[in-house]
């Protein structure tokens, strides 16, 4: 695996992981451990992951931001808050948007900057440990890293404003009765259960994932007519595929399909 400034990543077998790895800070993201994560992420996608996996090492997912680098800076915050969000910011949204399917395996509490790292994916499991707690407007800031996007899009908007305002800590069992993550792990079962999912996700049928994520993420906003038109766009594009001539011989032979991606 390779590391840089506390992040760790690495392809394998169509799988691409990112690990955040700096337990000693709780997983805090200063300007060299955020840029090493914009590097980490960049060296990733290059690679085409059918599967992308992001998680922490240790106690605690990410704590957020580096609040001793936040002290140092004194009257420089401004600065290098805008130094450490213009190349994070287009990285968390190409890691997002990416066709290949992303797992955030949480393994333990998520804050501040935490909170959008731990919600942005596509599945997000956690641990029995995890707690988020968004602790913004705690210390007199607003959101960063999509926390203030994926909070609302899970959770719905009001809920996500209460819980930005409020700062309070929502312990897992309560994330997941109200849609902030997927499923909850007893801790020492989070990793298994999650190099599972992403390695069921590898294996999958990648292009109808892609379609999938493109359909889904801009439903909400797009008009039914111009919906569908793009759902036959690309399911004539997916007819016609290789996938989809081994999924239907696999559906006719009872066996279990075996895609290539495309």
């Amino acid at each position: 695996m390779n590391t840089e400034e506390g992040i760790g990543w690495e392809v394998a077998d169509d799988i691409a992981r990112i690990v955040l790895k700096r337990p000693e800070r709780a997983n805090a993201l200063g300007l060299k451990s955020s840029r090493a994560l914009v590097h980490a992420i960049e060296d990733v996608l290059q690679h085409k992951p059918r599967a992308i996996l992001l998680t922490g090492e240790g106690r605690v997912f990410c704590a957020g931001g580096d609040i001793e680098e936040f002290v140092a800076a004194g009257e420089g915050l401004p600065d290098l808050v805008d130094d450490i969000l213009e190349p994070l910011h287009p990285a968390l949204l190409r890691l997002s948007t990416n066709p290949a399917p992303l797992v955030v395996a949480v393994n333990g509490p998520a804050g501040g900057a935490g909170v959008g790292l731990a919600l942005c994916g596509d599945f997000v499991l956690a641990a029995e440990s995890m707690k988020l707690r968004t602790g913004y407007a705690a210390i007199g800031l607003s959101p960063d890293a999509g926390a203030s996007y994926f909070l609302s899009r899970r959770v719905g908007p009001l809920r996500a404003q209460q819980l930005l305002m409020l700062s309070d800590a929502v312990d897992s069992q309560r994330c997941l009765a109200w849609g902030a993550v997927d499923a909850v792990h007893a801790d020492a079962e989070l990793a298994a259960a999650s190099e599972a999912l992403v390695a069921r996700l590898a294996q999958g049928a990648s292009a109808s994932f892609a379609g999938i994520k493109a359909l889904c993420a801009g439903a909400p906003g797009r008009p039914f007519e111009e919906h569908l038109a793009m759902e036959r766009k690309l399911l004539r594009e997916r007819a016609g595929s290789a996938d989809a001539r081994e999924g239907v011989a696999a559906f006719m032979a009872k066996r279990a399909p075996r895609f290539i991606g495309r």
